[in-house]
């Protein structure tokens, strides 16, 4: 029950994620005995880079604490939607939080709303939908692999979160949303491959008051699919953009001062070799500046986000 609202203690059955530093997390579910499998009941006995964590001794423990592990420590932390994104085991690719954080941003997504989301995949985009619009608000999310989906409607109930989200198994590019879900939907986000297909469904889903749409493409070619279906159905504010996170690298450089005095003296062969002979003999001076520049690699391509709005009382004949 760990997504469900902010908690003091661990719980047994709580997903929690175990925080040895910045590049090594994981999350491990709090239960004191897990199935192996040859089918037996063993202890659980969590492995890491410092040693083994025998999870049975973290129930109960406060959120935040420091643990003991076999050849180290570790910090315990109640997962959020930023942590889970990091640990999550992978069933496809998935969405990271630069693109989550514009997509929730664009689609003004608040609680009360209900989105309409295909497809799952692995949930990471999901858990931030169901976070913004709790306690009031619902998700639908489709997926055409049943095997992803009944994974995805297992892993909400587990994290407590099942009451806001319904999953369902669908290929919503030749079978739309569901006739339940028209006019239902205040925003509709799509990661498909052919998302021009699936346009027409979701202009069927949004309310009659409008409604916001994102769809999220690898392929520029993908994107300007969609944005001709987007036309033709009377979408406008419609924009393709591309988030791309950078970090500035801050520090403090050592640099030599130069002392151009002698370009005022005439130049003689004198004067040259007087100079020289000064400056081999005093100490160079330095000073210390506090320099930012942009790293040496920038991060890659991730995608194309696709936004556009539904004006109201656009007749969905």
């Amino acid at each position: 029950m760990s997504f469900l609202k902010p908690k003091t203690h661990i719980e047994k059955g709580d997903v929690v994620i175990l925080y040895l530093s910045v590049s090594s997390m994981h999350a491990i579910e709090a239960v004191p005995e897990i199935v192996n499998k040859k089918g037996e009941t063993i202890p659980h006995i969590f492995q890491t880079n410092y040693g083994s964590l025998k999870v049975e001794n973290i129930i109960g423990v406060e959120y935040g604490s420091k643990v003991e592990l076999s050849k180290g420590w570790a910090h315990v932390l109640q997962p959020t939607p930023e942590l889970w994104t990091q640990t999550l085991p992978h069933r496809t690719q998935i969405i990271y939080t630069p693109d989550i954080s514009m997509i929730i941003h664009q689609l003004e997504v608040r609680p009360g709303a209900v989105v309409v989301e295909s497809g799952t995949g692995s949930g990471s985009l999901s858990h931030y939908f169901l976070r913004a619009l709790k306690p009031t608000g619902h998700l639908h999310t489709f997926d055409f692999h049943e095997a992803r989906a009944d994974q995805a409607r297992d892993e909400f109930r587990r994290h407590g979160i099942a009451d806001f989200v319904t999953v369902y198994h669908r290929d919503v590019c030749n079978l739309g949303f569901g006739a339940e879900l028209d006019g239902k939907a205040d925003a509709v986000f799509l990661d498909l491959p052919a998302p021009d297909l699936a346009v027409p469904h979701a202009f069927k889903a949004l309310k009659l008051s409008g409604g916001r749409f994102c769809s999220f493409s690898p392929c520029i070619e993908q994107s300007q699919r969609c944005i001709q279906e987007l036309t033709k159905l009377g979408f406008n504010e419609i924009v393709s953009l591309e988030v791309l996170q950078q970090e500035n690298v801050v520090k403090t450089r050592t640099l030599p001062v130069i002392d151009l005095e002698f370009l005022k003296l005439p130049k003689t062969d004198e004067t040259t070799t007087a100079t020289n002979a000064l400056e081999s003999k005093a100490p160079k001076e330095v000073k210390k500046y506090l320099t930012s520049s942009n790293p040496q690699t920038l991060p890659g391509h991730t995608g194309f986000l696709t936004f556009a709005t539904l004006p109201p009382n656009i007749p969905k004949a």
